[in-house]
């Protein structure tokens, strides 16, 4: 197997994290709160501005197989101390290789080094089995189900 290498994104990746995110938008659009027409016609998406700027608060980590990313995970601070995991997506060749796994211990490791104390929450496994029992290995717990579906869950180092 490729060795996969973990890294926050660069800011001159912005373009290639926009090409990633729509392919996960166009394969996957039952798992993501935006649809693949809908993101086309977003000329810049808020993750490309803040890849370019570095934003400490909003950052995208990458999992690259030799120069290619194939998988994204994106982590969002909130005001007070909470934060969350979103968009969450390898590509479907990369699939069940722990790559996911990897990416998101990533960014939980990232945001603990920048935020002492962060609480982390994912950003929601509505309907997505695989998302959900993800989450369950890596230490995150349930503490809500809306009528929805929608599940919020809590990183418990």
């Amino acid at each position: 197997m490729t060795s996969i290498n973990y890294r926050k994104l660069l800011p001159n990746e912005s373009r290639i994290y926009r090409a990633i995110r729509l392919e996960s938008l166009e394969k996957f659009p039952e798992a993501f709160g935006a649809t693949y027409q809908e993101a086309l016609s977003i000329e810049k998406f808020r993750m490309e501005s803040d890849i370019e700027e570095q934003t400490p608060e909003r950052f995208v980590y990458g999992a690259f197989a030799q120069d290619e990313l194939v998988g994204i995970c994106t982590f969002v601070k909130n005001e007070s101390n909470t934060g969350s995991i979103y968009q969450m997506y390898v590509k479907r060749e990369f699939q069940g290789k722990n790559i996911g796994k990897g990416l998101i211990e990533a960014v939980i490791a990232e945001a603990c080094r920048n935020f002492n104390g962060i609480e982390i929450h994912s950003g929601g496994c509505s309907g997505n089995n695989k998302a959900y029992n993800l989450y369950r290995k890596i230490g995150f717990q349930e503490v809500t189900r809306t009528s929805s579906e929608e599940i919020r869950m809590k990183y418990i180092p």
